[in-house]
């Protein structure tokens, strides 16, 4: 068993794990100061379901042995609980439960995602029932399709789930999502547009009618968001080697690359660069250069990041225009920045892109993969939401949503004056 591996692994497993409370910042920056508990509160909620469920049954789904017909889903009764990976194999990398560990933080940042669209006005009972059921039925099977893959000892696929495996029987090539383009944030951003549709809009929705309370938690949570990510794109590798620091530096390259692009627009746009939209743009590069970040060289990063934090920058308008309310662009930023980061690969990636294979197959796959996570995660998110907010109720009360939900539902404030106890 290497150690240095094992302890990277492990290394990596807490920064991504870090994320979501960098998420819980960013994302709590971002609302209005009587709903900043509430908001914070979904992500350490996930933190505390998912990596329950994660334990008992997730990584037995996401990772069974057998994926089931044409490797759509299976589950690993022996994994159940985690008991079949005490043991280190002979001749093991690492021990299985250090990357069982490392892919319960993903899992958990993913669900957390979610809940930026339905900032200010969901119930904390209702989120959590539905973040179980979601994880469930849609997360488990989905990093199934993309992360659970066997190599034979020739360094091909012998088994794994349909994006890799499968896609790569039928067209020569995979789809390629090194750290979970699809997985994570397609996923995310898909179920956040139905979410949104399903809550509907927040009183007196309108361009400028909702500003960030705490710009400054925004930065923080992007930097703790930014630092964790080397954890998840270096991480992903699962090797501490010339792949890792080539995710490294493209993880470096792009969201920076980004953040100026985002600025760019705002100033175009706006008159002014602001601090949230510098935030913005860095997550923006960060999204698009998940999945393609062992697959391009750093020069083609900066421009994907150029390309994703300019369009991330115009598409978070678009809620605007087409009267959802995704209160804390979830759409705009990570379905969009994840459409746009694994479609590149398509024309940029290292060997099979289309400008070094002359072909147009990875960007079939790559098309492929994208449209049927996106799909499949948004029709379910919208079904279980659905179903929640017509039984338990997704929504607080108007009254309680005016006034600001954190002392309805949480009995507590975010701040609280002296004078006032």
């Amino acid at each position: 068993m290497d150690q240095g591996n094992t302890t990277f692994i492990l290394i990596a497993a807490a920064l991504v794990l870090l994320m979501t409370p960098g998420l819980a910042f960013f994302y709590g920056g971002l609302v209005k100061a009587k709903s900043v508990i509430s908001m914070m509160m979904l992500s350490f909620g996930a933190i505390g379901l998912i990596g329950v469920l994660w334990v008992l049954y997730g990584y037995a789904i996401t990772f069974a042995n057998n994926v089931g017909i044409d490797g759509l889903i299976g589950i690993d009764t022996g994994a159940i609980g985690l008991t079949s990976l005490l043991e280190v194999p002979e001749g093991a990398a690492f021990p299985p439960l250090a990357f069982a560990a490392f892919q319960a933080t993903f899992a958990i940042i993913t669900v957390a995602l979610i809940s930026g669209a339905i900032a200010d006005r969901a119930k904390f009972g209702a989120w959590m029932v539905f973040a179980g059921i979601w994880a469930t039925v849609v997360y488990f099977p989905v990093a199934s399709w993309v992360f659970n893959f066997t190599l034979g000892e020739d360094g091909s696929f012998v088994d794994g789930g349909w994006i890799t495996y499968g896609l790569q029987e039928t067209f020569g090539v995979g789809a390629i999502d090194f750290a979970g383009g699809t997985a994570v944030h397609i996923n995310a951003g898909a179920a956040a547009l139905a979410l949104a549709l399903v809550l509907g809009k927040r009183i007196g929705f309108a361009k400028g009618a909702h500003v960030p309370h705490n710009p400054p938690f925004v930065l923080l949570g992007a930097g703790l968001l930014w630092f964790g990510w080397f954890g998840f794109n270096a991480g992903s590798e699962l090797a501490a080697d010339g792949v890792a620091a080539l995710a490294f530096i493209n993880t470096i390259a792009a969201p920076a690359a980004a953040l100026l692009a985002w600025l760019v627009v705002e100033k175009i746009k706006d008159g002014k660069p602001t601090s949230v939209g510098a935030a913005s743009g860095a997550v923006a590069g960060l999204v698009a250069i998940t999945p393609a970040c062992a697959s391009l060289t750093p020069g083609w990063a900066i421009v994907l990041g150029l390309i994703s934090g300019a369009v991330c920058a115009l598409a978070v308008d678009l809620k605007f225009k087409f009267g959802f309310d995704d209160s804390l662009d979830v759409v705009g930023i990570h379905l969009v920045g994840g459409l746009v980061g694994t479609l590149y690969l398509g024309f940029f990636a290292n060997g099979t892109g289309l400008i070094y294979s002359g072909e147009f197959t990875q960007l079939i796959v790559q098309a492929i993969a994208a449209i049927a996570v996106m799909v499949y995660s948004f029709t379910l998110a919208f079904i279980i939401g659905l179903a929640i907010e017509k039984t338990m109720g997704f929504r607080v009360k108007e009254e309680d949503e005016l006034a600001g939900i954190d002392p309805i539902v949480h009995g507590e404030e975010g701040y609280v004056l002296e004078a006032t106890r």
